[in-house]
């Protein structure tokens, strides 16, 4: 306590932290004093944007799911609402059997809706378009526990749709497999049709006509960059934020929490009545390993995957024939580098019209070797990538590498069995709570809404204590 204003800190300078610090104010106001500590050099975490050839470009997340409202709303509260953009397309590829195939109309998550558009799109051989209406006339497959993606849709419309439609998109969400990634934690629609109906395709067409009818596009962005935003929300939380100062351990104390930093021979320590602890699962283990070891070690078993995003400029008349999408998605089955591509400056025209800009996302869990290659060989990779599929043969005006180490939870089979595990053993812990990607979403407004339930539990928590 600091006079008469509790102090609360948050351990984690990303987009859930600093989204929690802000909820914190807006609860309590000037009755709390908020700390934010960032172990790096700058905040925002995955949030950042920086120059290519000129223009601001993001290097990390570079847009978010416009029809869930948190992320639009925070964005908004802190003076961004103007800044919001929509895309100029949101028309996307899937690049298989060599060649670039439109992603069907009326498929959900990359399963299919509609048989005469998947047909169309020629993305499955013969026999795997065959096998997919199969799933009306088979028995149900039941579902009563968790199980992975790849398990059930393959037992209802085979290993084609799981292979080069339903795992790019879930790759370009996660950097994972389907074999892995848990149906309940990433696909819950799908997961809850799979307890109710017995055939996926009706499911799917029922998921994707009940989506509601002009409610505008899926995703937003900031004129900006979505890097743009801690800064905004950071400045309007009115905390004090601290960079460069990492959080190494996390004691209870009689009155609260004890957070030890600074290097291992000097020590430094703050004093805290609460603390939100807002950082990846393996420095939250890390830091819960002495009061809540029961939390720890489940936030220890949360893997992630490393990627890399390769951004690329070039002039316009580079490109034969210019892309009129907004990118596309490799499938692992197809061997290539490049999981994914997006062409920036048709999504979000607003970037730039005299020169064509794009992010080429390389890794998925388990290619972690494609990362140990330096950035000019990166490079060349987004650049072969562009020849082969595009026809380009200039060479790019300018480049940048931006790599994310461990930046992607994966939400694998039992996930919400393990956050609802954490959660239960942090709710034994008064003043503590905790937020971010690795619990019930990786877009920013799952984030956000991560934030806004931790800054309640600890706003709740100093009403009762000071009673």
């Amino acid at each position: 306590m600091e006079g008469n204003r509790a102090h609360v800190v948050v351990i984690g300078g990303g987009i859930s932290g600093l989204a929690a610090a802000w909820h914190l104010r807006q609860g309590a106001g000037e009755r709390i004093k908020v700390t934010v500590l960032e172990g790096a050099a700058r905040i925002g975490g995955k949030l950042y944007a920086s120059e290519v050839a000129g223009i601001g470009v993001d290097a990390g997340a570079e847009a978010m799911l416009a029809r869930r409202p948190e992320g639009k709303e925070l964005a908004r509260a802190v003076g961004l609402g103007d800044d919001l953009m929509t895309p100029g397309t949101t028309r996307s590829s899937v690049y298989t059997r060599g060649t670039l195939r439109a992603l069907p109309k009326g498929q959900f998550m990359g399963v299919p809706g509609d048989l005469i558009a998947l047909a169309k799109s020629g993305i499955l051989s013969p026999g795997g378009l065959a096998r997919v209406p199969l799933d009306q006339i088979l028995p149900a497959t039941l579902v009563r526990t968790d199980v992975s993606v790849a398990a059930y849709i393959r037992a209802r419309m085979g290993g084609e749709v799981v292979e080069r439609l339903v795992e790019p998109l879930l790759g370009g969400v996660y950097a994972g497999r389907a074999e892995r990634l848990s149906l309940e934690a990433t696909m819950p629609r799908v997961a809850a049709a799979a307890r109710a109906e017995r055939s996926l395709l009706t499911a799917a067409r029922q998921i994707v006509g009940d989506a509601p009818k002009g409610a505008g596009p899926v995703f937003t962005t900031l004129r900006n960059g979505i890097g743009s935003l801690p800064e905004a929300v950071a400045k309007a939380s009115g905390a004090d934020v601290r960079t460069g100062v990492t959080a190494r351990e996390l004691h209870r104390t009689e009155t609260g929490w004890r957070i030890v930093t600074g290097p291992v021979p000097r020590p430094e320590t703050i004093e805290a009545d609460a603390v939100i602890v807002a950082v990846p699962g393996p420095a939250a283990a890390r830091l819960l390993k002495a009061e809540a070891p029961k939390a720890a070690i489940e936030l220890a078993r949360i893997e992630y995957a490393s990627m890399a995003v390769v951004t690329l400029a070039y002039p316009r008349g580079a490109f034969p024939e210019p892309p009129t999408g907004s990118g596309y998605l490799v499938p692992a089955v197809d061997g290539r580098a490049v999981k994914a591509v997006t062409f920036s400056s048709v999504k979000w025209p607003h970037l730039s019209r005299d020169l064509l800009i794009l992010r080429c996302s390389i890794g998925r869990i388990g290619e972690e070797h494609l990362l140990q290659r330096d950035d000019a060989e990166l490079v060349s990779v987004a650049m072969a990538e562009m020849g082969e599929v595009m026809g380009v043969r200039a060479l790019p005006l300018d480049s940048r590498v931006t790599r994310w180490g461990g930046g992607l939870p994966q939400y694998n089979v039992g996930h919400l069995d393990l956050v609802a595990k954490v959660h239960a053993a942090v709710a034994g812990q008064p003043a503590l709570a905790v937020c971010g990607a690795a619990y019930d979403g990786i877009g920013i407004p799952a984030c956000v809404a991560t934030a806004r339930t931790a800054a309640s539990r600890i706003l709740d928590h100093l009403a009762q204590a000071g009673e």
